[in-house]
């Protein structure tokens, strides 16, 4: 629910095959530019190749990880679940410009969360030192920092 108005918003979804290149492309595109303010045109290019390309999203699309939101036929932003060994891991969450605020990015890690083994007993996430925002997003969405190095922030979150 957004703006007060039941049925109204983005929907969120398990990913499908039919996704993969609508993924990809909202990484180029959102992701990129994202990155890039952060830190710096190369190295957000750099992580885009490795992150956003077709075969890494067309797998996590099979192995049921991605979740995405779509809003007027376009995706509004992307959740992608995983491992770190034996760690479950938040490793996408981004939300198009346009639809930040309005507890969409929430909506996603709770249905990522929600997917999650039941006796799961915590999830962590990572984020550039750089990116303020999602600092204060894992703040506000119950996770702490466990650590900060090499320009990342390693955060964890309690599931208990």
């Amino acid at each position: 629910m957004t703006g007060g108005v039941l049925g109204t918003g983005p929907v969120v979804r398990n990913a499908g095959r039919d996704d993969v290149m609508a993924i990809c492309h909202f990484g180029e595109e959102h992701v990129r530019a994202h990155y890039a303010r952060l830190i710096g045109e190369e190295a957000a290019a750099r992580q885009v190749r490795m992150w956003w390309h077709e075969t890494n999203i067309a797998g996590a699309v099979a192995r049921g990880s991605v979740v995405v939101a779509h809003e007027g036929g376009c995706l509004a932003g992307v959740g992608q679940r995983g491992r770190d060994g034996a760690e479950y891991m938040i490793e996408k969450l981004y939300v198009r410009s346009r639809n930040r605020g309005g507890g969409l990015g929430a909506r996603l890690l709770d249905v990522l969360i929600g997917q999650l083994p039941p006796d799961a007993e915590r999830v962590y996430a990572e984020h550039f030192m750089a990116n303020e925002r999602a600092g204060v997003f894992c703040e506000r969405e119950g996770f702490t920092v466990e650590r900060s190095e090499h320009g990342v922030v390693r955060c964890v979150r309690d599931l208990r």
